[in-house]
C-alpha cells in the first residue's frame, strides 16, 4: 500500500517516485489521516477539472482552506463555480489573451534587457531573486495593472505568505498574517481608484465596476480577486524559470539546439512547464457523492489533484520522464483545464519565450552553480528558492 502525505519529508524531498507509485498501485487514493482523495493520472486529473456537477471550489482550492480549515475561502475567482464565475472570467479575460499581450511584447522585453544589463558585468546572478522574480513581478504588475514602484513590496509579501517552518503543517503564523498584510495593501489599491471615472485599463477597473455578482463589490471583495493576480506574478512563474534553466544546463546538447535555432524555443518552454510543474496539487470539495475507478468520493471530502503526476503519466506522454524539447504535447496540466485555467498561460508562455530567448543570446555559456543552488522546502510549490549561475 502506498503511503502518501503531502507534508512527509520525502514528498516535500522528491514527491516523484511516489507519484509513480500512485499512478501504478493507488491512482485514486484516499488519505484516512484527512478524509481527502488525491488523484494522480492525468486523464482523472483532466477530467474532474471540468466535473462542477460533483465537485466545488467554493470551500477553497488550496491546503490551507480546504483540510483544516486555518482561513476561510475567499469568494475570488478561483474560488467560484459556474455560472457566476464563467461571467466575471468572461470580463476579466481579455486582459490576459495574446491580441493584448501582443501590445506588451516589447515592454516585456525591455524589463528583461534591464535586469540583464544590472548584472551582466558581474558574470553571476542568482536566476531566482535577481532576475526571475524582478522581471516576473514587473511584467504581473504590468498586465494587472500594479504599481511598478510597488514590486520589491509585493515580492517580499508574497515570500512572507508562501513561507513554510518544519514541524508546522501548511500555513504558519507569519503566512497568515503576512495573508492579511497583502488583502490591506490591495484594498488600499482598490479604494484608491475608485475615483477614476475614464476607460477601463486594467482589471481592477473590471472588478470596481461589475455588478455581475448582484451589484458592485467592495474594497475587501476586489483585494481578494486581485490577491490572485499578485501571487500568480510573483512566485509561480519564476519557479518554472529556474528549473527550465537547470534542465537546460543539464541537457547541453538540447541547449545548443535553442542557440542554433531560437525558433525552436516556445516548443522548448513547454516541455519546461510539463516536465517541472511547481504547483504540486490544487483541490475541490465534493458536493455530490461520486465514483472514479470503482473509488466513493463522498460529499464534504476534499479532492487533490496532484497535476505533476499527471504531467508524467505513462498513459498520456511517451517517456515522461525524459526531458525533450523536442516533444510535441496535446495537452498538459500545468494550466489546469476547464473553468479554472489558469488566465496567466499566455504570459507565462510569452514571458518564458522572452527570458530564454534573452538568456541563451546573451549568457549561452551559462553554468548553474548547483552547490550553492537552494530547494524549496514546502508541500504546495516545488522549486529553487536560490539558483545562482556563473556566465
Amino acid at each position: 500500500m502506498v503511503d502518501y502525505d503531502p507534508f512527509a519529508p520525502e514528498m516535500i524531498e522528491d514527491p516523484y517516485p511516489t507519484y509513480i507509485r500512485l499512478r501504478q498501485e493507488s491512482p485514486v487514493h484516499y488519505l484516512e489521516k484527512y478524509d481527502a482523495w488525491a488523484l494522480a493520472r492525468f486523464d482523472d486529473i483532466w477530467d474532474a477539472s471540468i466535473d462542477v456537477e460533483h465537485l466545488t471550489s467554493t470551500q477553497g482550492t488550496t491546503w490551507a482552506y480546504v483540510v483544516p480549515k486555518s482561513i476561510p475561502a475567499l469568494p475570488n475567482l478561483n474560488h467560484m463555480d459556474p455560472p457566476e464565475q464563467k461571467l466575471l472570467r468572461a470580463e476579466i479575460a481579455p486582459f490576459f489573451m495574446p491580441k493584448r499581450l501582443r501590445s506588451l511584447e516589447a515592454q516585456i522585453r525591455d524589463y528583461v534587457t534591464e535586469s540583464i544589463d544590472s548584472f551582466i558585468e558581474a558574470g553571476t546572478v542568482d536566476v531566482m531573486s535577481g532576475f526571475g522574480q524582478v522581471v516576473a513581478v514587473r511584467v504581473g504588475a504590468l498586465v494587472a495593472g500594479f504599481p511598478d514602484s510597488d514590486t520589491p513590496y509585493m515580492v517580499d509579501l508574497v515570500r512572507r505568505f508562501l513561507s513554510r517552518e518544519e514541524g508546522i503543517e501548511g500555513m504558519t503564523p507569519a503566512g497568515i498574517a503576512a495573508f492579511s498584510e497583502m488583502l490591506a495593501y490591495l484594498e488600499e489599491l482598490s479604494n484608491k481608484r475608485r475615483s477614476y471615472r475614464g476607460p477601463i485599463e486594467i482589471p481592477l477597473d473590471v472588478f470596481l465596476r461589475t455588478e455581475l455578482l448582484g451589484g458592485r463589490l467592495d474594497d475587501e471583495q476586489i483585494a481578494q480577486h486581485m490577491l490572485l493576480l499578485l501571487i500568480g506574478a510573483v512566485e509561480t512563474f519564476p519557479k518554472v524559470l529556474g528549473t527550465s534553466i537547470l534542465r537546460l544546463y543539464e541537457h547541453p546538447d538540447q541547449r545548443a539546439e535553442l542557440i542554433a535555432d531560437p525558433s525552436l524555443i516556445p516548443g522548448a518552454f513547454r516541455e519546461c512547464l510539463r516536465y517541472d510543474m511547481p504547483t504540486q496539487f490544487l483541490m475541490r470539495v465534493v458536493k455530490k457523492d461520486l465514483e472514479i475507478r470503482g473509488k466513493p468520493l463522498r460529499e464534504g471530502q476534499a479532492v487533490m489533484f496532484l497535476y505533476p503526476s499527471g504531467n508524467r503519466d505513462d498513459r498520456e506522454f511517451e517517456n515522461p520522464n525524459v526531458f525533450d524539447i523536442h516533444r510535441v504535447s496535446r495537452r498538459i496540466l500545468t494550466f489546469g483545464h476547464g473553468t479554472h485555467r489558469c488566465l496567466g498561460n499566455h504570459i507565462a508562455e510569452m514571458e518564458g519565450r522572452i527570458l530564454l530567448e534573452e538568456i541563451l543570446r546573451r549568457m549561452p555559456d551559462y553554468e548553474v552553480d548547483l552547490p550553492n543552488a537552494v530547494l524549496g522546502r514546502t508541500e504546495f510549490l516545488r522549486g529553487y528558492e536560490r539558483l545562482p549561475i556563473r556566465f
